[in-house]
């Protein structure tokens, strides 16, 4: 779910997917798969299958979207959750008890003969195994595009390959990339241009936004490592935060405090969870430089096989995606061998 600082998150830029056009993008994969799982569904809320059962809605939105975004000369990185820390276990609890009883209400409705409820609740259902993740990593790398495997969080690897210019931005819907320390985190990078909210039960438009961080934290005139202590305050995956205490009061307690430390001292709160732990998940998180970005052309008969052959895709519509890929591969190749002729 992320931290809730969507009320002081400032200089929001439009964009266009061609403003990433050549760009190297990091995705929280792991993100992008549950959002596929929850939406790519049939009408009474269940996930598209194979004639063998096996689900094959991530793979859908996994192979469909990114070849989308080839169109626009966008280079995907998919980054993989590893392992989560200790202090996000509780929120994956809570997470996995949402879901049970998204499930009973889903089955409920069903029952009912209510589609459009029990389509709403479904959504909130989706379980990312590990099997679907090696099949996305498989069908990855027959696309020819590069992943990641995270020691730990995801966004926190991605912010670290982007600090390290190894790609342009991270792309995500949580705002933890910026805690991270990602110089640029792009939102709403999605073909369909909406979103749905089960909460509410509506479509609302979207366009895709980038955000800065030395642009932002100018603008509120804070540090990176403010911007941390606010969101430790209205709480993370790692912590519930201070009860009463939402974004914009956060902003004014660290500005006016500097710090969690001053401002416990003045005693004008009481945090009884240990923020200088979630402090160094943010500021020094677990993360690994062994990962190679290198993007190859499409393994065209590897795709149709494991696609078309082994899981019922219709073989015309894979092929036209297979051909953007190709169309990418070929103008990223064209590219290179201009810019070592410009060299020359």
């Amino acid at each position: 779910m992320g931290v809730y600082l969507t009320p002081i998150i400032t200089c929001r830029k439009k964009i266009s997917f061609h403003y990433l056009s050549t760009k190297r993008v990091a995705f929280d994969a792991n993100n992008e798969i549950y959002q596929f799982l929850a939406l790519i569904r049939q009408p009474d809320g269940k996930h598209f299958t194979d004639s063998t059962g096996r689900v094959t809605s991530h793979l859908m939105g996994v192979f469909y979207r990114i070849t989308r975004l080839a169109e626009y000369g966008i280079l995907p990185v998919f980054v993989f959750d590893g392992e989560p820390h200790p202090l996000k276990l509780k929120e994956i609890e809570k997470r996995r008890e949402i879901k049970k009883k998204a499930e009973r209400e889903w089955l409920e409705a069903l029952f009912r003969g209510d589609l459009a409820t029990a389509w709403r609740k479904a959504i909130q259902t989706s379980r990312l195994t590990r099997e679907m993740i090696e099949e996305v990593k498989e069908l990855l790398e027959l696309m020819g595009l590069p992943w990641v495997q995270a020691p730990s969080d995801a966004e926190a690897q991605a912010a670290y390959m982007a600090a390290k210019g190894d790609v342009y931005c991270t792309c995500s819907r949580d705002w933890d990339s910026l805690l991270y320390g990602s110089p640029r985190l792009v939102r709403y990078l999605t073909i369909s241009g909406t979103e749905f909210l089960p909460s509410k039960g509506i479509v609302r438009p979207l366009e895709p936004e980038i955000i800065e961080l030395n642009v932002l934290l100018n603008d509120l005139k804070i540090t990176r490592e403010q911007l941390v202590d606010i969101a430790i305050l209205v709480g993370t995956d790692f912590n519930e935060g201070v009860k009463g205490i939402g974004p914009k009061k956060a902003l004014k307690l660290i500005k006016t405090y500097g710090s969690i430390e001053n401002l416990l001292k003045s005693g004008k709160i009481r945090l009884e969870e240990d923020y200088k732990e979630i402090r160094e998940i943010f500021l020094k998180p677990k993360v690994t430089d062994n990962y190679r970005l290198e993007w190859k052309p499409p393994d065209k008969g590897g795709i149709i096989r494991f696609l078309c052959e082994e899981r019922d895709f219709k073989r015309e519509r894979v092929e036209n995606a297979i051909g953007r890929l190709e169309k990418l591969m070929s103008y990223i190749t064209q590219r290179k061998l201009s810019e070592w002729f410009c060299r020359r």
